[in-house]
């Protein structure tokens, strides 16, 4: 088992899952940057709030990345798509952006848990 054993949440975290993972919550963590100055510019939201959305919404996507390898990485992972979802009420775009997220997310775990249960067969 290479993913260290089954966690409180009850499942296995493989390799490929957080390889996977990680590059979903990359590539968002960019998206969630950008969110602060199209926020501040077009929609004309107050920068404090902006910056708390967007970079903080960055900072979470990292530091989810950073745990991806116990069940409490997937947890704020998952988390973290929902609030990305939230942050279409400071720019409507993400409503859109963060359901594709949120199916990339969905995708990356089940993808990946998939294809390594049948090569490790």
């Amino acid at each position: 088992m290479a993913g260290g054993g089954k966690g409180l949440l009850g499942f296995e975290v493989t390799p490929g899952m957080r390889r996977l993972g990680a590059s979903v919550l990359g590539m968002e963590a960019i998206v969630a940057g950008l969110v602060t100055p199209v926020a501040i510019a077009v929609n004309g939201v107050r920068p404090a709030l902006a910056v708390t959305a967007g970079i903080g919404l960055a900072v979470l996507c990292v530091v989810a990345a950073g745990l991806l390898k116990k069940p409490i990485g997937y947890v704020l992972g998952s988390l973290v798509q929902v609030i990305a979802i939230v942050t279409g009420f400071l720019v409507p775009a993400m409503f859109f952006l963060g359901a594709i997220f949120l199916a990339l997310w969905i995708t990356a775990i089940f993808v990946a848990r998939r294809v390594e249960g049948v090569t490790s067969r």
